[in-house]
């Protein structure tokens, strides 16, 4: 009879010790990838805030006034932001980041006096499934 040692724990050998072995290798490898927390790297982002949702539908929606389906919707950015629909911030290389945080706090009450200006967000940046987002408290206003 052989005894696996692994990490402290003792395993009594059947015969199949190496399965056994790769078995609680594959098993220990899974735990620290999904331990390791995605890290947010801080970042100043500029560009314009737009209404993410209707800019994806067609670039052409930057301002207040968009594009539908059924025709023009004025003011459709600041009825999403009141709504409480994510904002997002637009860069001049057209990256997209969903802005979060305090700034999207209470139905984007910090964001809506900005709809459609050029201003600059410091926040924590994350990825996660090929989506930006900008987590972030405050703002500054860089042009209307």
């Amino acid at each position: 009879m052989t005894v696996i040692s692994f990490f402290g724990f003792c395993i009594e050998d059947k015969g199949d010790s190496m399965k056994t072995l790769i078995a609680m290798l594959c098993t220990a490898a899974a735990v620290v990838v999904l331990a390791v927390p995605t890290f947010a790297a801080t970042e100043t982002v500029r560009g314009q805030i737009v209404d993410g949702a209707c800019y994806k539908m067609d670039k052409s929606n930057v301002g207040l006034d968009h594009k539908m389906p059924k025709g023009e919707t004025k003011d459709c950015a600041m009825i999403c932001a009141k709504a409480g629909h994510p904002m997002s911030l637009l860069t001049s290389d057209g990256k997209l980041y969903e802005i979060s945080g305090g700034l999207a706090a209470d139905k984007n009450a910090k964001i809506i006096p900005h709809l459609a200006h050029t201003v600059e967000v410091t926040g924590d940046v994350t990825e996660k499934d090929g989506k930006m987002m900008i987590a972030a408290d405050t703002l500054k206003m860089v042009s209307k």
